[in-house]
């Protein structure tokens, strides 16, 4: 429950508030929080009831939009969507379909970003294939994960599967694995799969000519059948050309895979023209190029949005903002990264009780920041959706990461925790998803991930969304790099899609309370696993 204000009525009446007067009810009682808490709204209790009862006085939905936008105004990139210029997909299967219509269509460019595509993915390959055959101006841009996408070696892995489009069409398929700068010097002899610790190309780029698909999802046969994430379609041209300057600006930091002869059917080269000197040879160096050139594209002018070519604004209801984060290409303290500083002053505008929201991510290990904002938020309805154990991906998975469902698990309970100190009990809920148990018949695994806030008032649909590859964790602003787009609307189609796709995550969830803890001796962590999980935390 909410604390009283520590004067009562003599310091609630002082409270800045946008009607003319406020007159406190018979027998009502404050249930905002702090007076910071409640500086752009007030609301009054007239029953036990929850959001149905309450009167607000107060900050509008109109002012909310203003508000974010007044936060994001930071960013250097925003471009105008007209209606219809967003589709929202929900289900793995017809992401793939709709990604292969979309490549087997493709006039002048594919390029893609995913940490890995799955070694098996033949169908993919040929699709790639067969449509460059039909086309002779098109050319494919490819980038995974330069650990993960080379674990298998000299087995068949993403790498090797990749070079034989390379090797099939030359320079019209370019294939780039980006290798963070950590992984120089004695850390080159941690053990595979243990290595990609140090950090990852993490993000979800699906563009095709002038259309893009972020999504958290990779490219292998779980996210296309049975793992469910989310999929935002934009057809846009200045979108689509952001993203593809991201990809390229990546790559150009990024190893080359060539086809070869050897055992593992590849090799990597460092090109002359790539922009930065090989982090092996010179990391100092590298950062200092990196850091010099993404600063330039995160701050430099907003010559890629499409802002300056639009007379009518209200025939243009959505704003997209492309966000990412690139602190492993920064020195220490000078990380200019949008993501993070973006997703902080979204929550910033959580002034208003009425105001909704909706957290998602299937590995839940929430950075502290983004938990402070929520818990300390006036907020009377939001709501965290992650994923069951028995949907996580890493259930019964062999050796050590078989342990890690347990550690997201205790993090889950450690959120609950902080809910009741903070006594939100009644107002922030977790959900976790269920769909059969993973790795069995029918089982799915939960990989979506996101953040949903609505405007102040009754409409409880979202006005505002972030999709994209983060998992908003320690470990998303610290070691990996990662895109998203915040996209603000008042498109009513639009809000009413994002509302669909929230109740499509809902109901395969359930509550979970801290009851569910002492009650369900599945639910018991051992010692060791909430030891590792402490140590670790920042890498989860």
């Amino acid at each position: 429950m909410f604390h009283r204000l520590r004067s009562g009525i003599e310091r609630l009446t002082c409270l800045p508030v946008w009607s003319n007067t406020y007159k406190r009810p018979v027998n009502t009682r404050p249930i905002v929080e702090s007076v910071k808490s409640v500086s752009m709204a007030t609301v009054t209790e007239e029953s036990d009831q929850q959001v149905r009862k309450l009167k607000l006085t107060g900050q509008d939905g109109n002012g909310f939009l203003d508000m974010v936008k007044e936060k994001l105004s930071f960013l250097n990139t925003k471009v105008y969507l007209r209606q219809g210029e967003v589709e929202i997909l929900d289900h793995p299967v017809q992401f793939y379909s709709t990604l292969k219509n979309k490549i087997s269509a493709a006039q002048n460019r594919v390029f893609m970003a995913s940490l890995y595509l799955g070694k098996t993915e033949n169908d993919l390959i040929n699709c790639i294939s067969d449509s460059l055959k039909k086309n002779k101006d098109l050319k494919v841009y490819f980038m995974v994960d330069g650990l993960r996408g080379t674990r298998e070696t000299p087995n068949k892995c993403s790498a090797s599967l990749l070079a034989e489009l390379e090797k099939e069409f030359g320079e019209r398929v370019e294939i780039r694995l980006y290798r963070t700068p950590e992984f120089v010097g004695w850390k080159t002899l941690i053990p595979k799969r243990f290595n990609e610790g140090l950090g990852l190309q993490h993000m979800k780029i699906y563009g095709v000519d002038e259309e893009v698909i972020l999504s958290g999802a990779n490219l292998s046969n779980d996210y296309f059948t049975n793992r469910q994430d989310r999929y935002y379609v934009f057809k846009n041209k200045f979108l689509s050309d952001y993203y593809f300057k991201v990809h390229q600006l990546v790559s150009k930091i990024s190893y080359r895979v060539r086809h070869a002869n050897n055992e593992q059917k590849y090799h990597l080269e460092w090109p002359e023209s790539n922009v930065a000197v090989e982090p092996l040879k010179d990391k100092h160096k590298f950062i200092e190029k990196c850091s010099s050139i993404f600063t330039d594209f995160l701050r430099g002018p907003s010559s890629m949005g499409n802002a300056h070519l639009i007379k009518d604004f209200s025939q243009y209801p959505t704003i997209v903002y492309p966000v990412s984060q690139f602190t492993p290409l920064f020195p220490p303290h000078h990380d200019v990264s949008t993501e993070k500083p973006g997703v902080l002053s979204i929550l910033s505008c959580l002034s208003n009780p009425m105001s909704r929201w909706t957290f998602t991510a299937g590995y839940f290990n929430m950075l502290p920041e983004i938990k402070q904002r929520l818990l300390d938020s006036p907020s009377i309805q939001g709501q965290v959706i992650t994923a069951s154990p028995y949907a996580n991906g890493f259930f019964q998975s062999p050796g050590v990461s078989g342990h890690l469902p347990d550690a997201y698990l205790y993090l889950s309970q450690g959120f609950l925790k902080d809910v009741h100190r903070h006594g939100k009990e009644n107002h922030i809920k977790l959900r976790e998803w269920k769909h059969g148990i993973v790795n069995q018949a029918n089982g799915w695994s939960y990989h979506a991930k996101g953040l949903y806030l609505s405007e102040p008032g009754n409409d409880k649909r979202p006005c505002l969304t972030i999709v994209g590859s983060s998992n908003y964790t320690r470990r998303a602003y610290s070691l990996d790099i990662e895109t998203n787009a915040i996209v603000l609307t008042k498109d009513e189609q639009l809000k009413t899609a994002m509302q669909n796709e929230i109740d499509n995550l809902l109901k395969n969830t359930k509550e979970v309370t801290l009851g569910s803890f002492e009650e369900d001796p599945d639910r018991h962590i051992s010692t060791g696993v909430k030891l590792a999980t402490k140590i670790l935390g920042n890498r989860l």
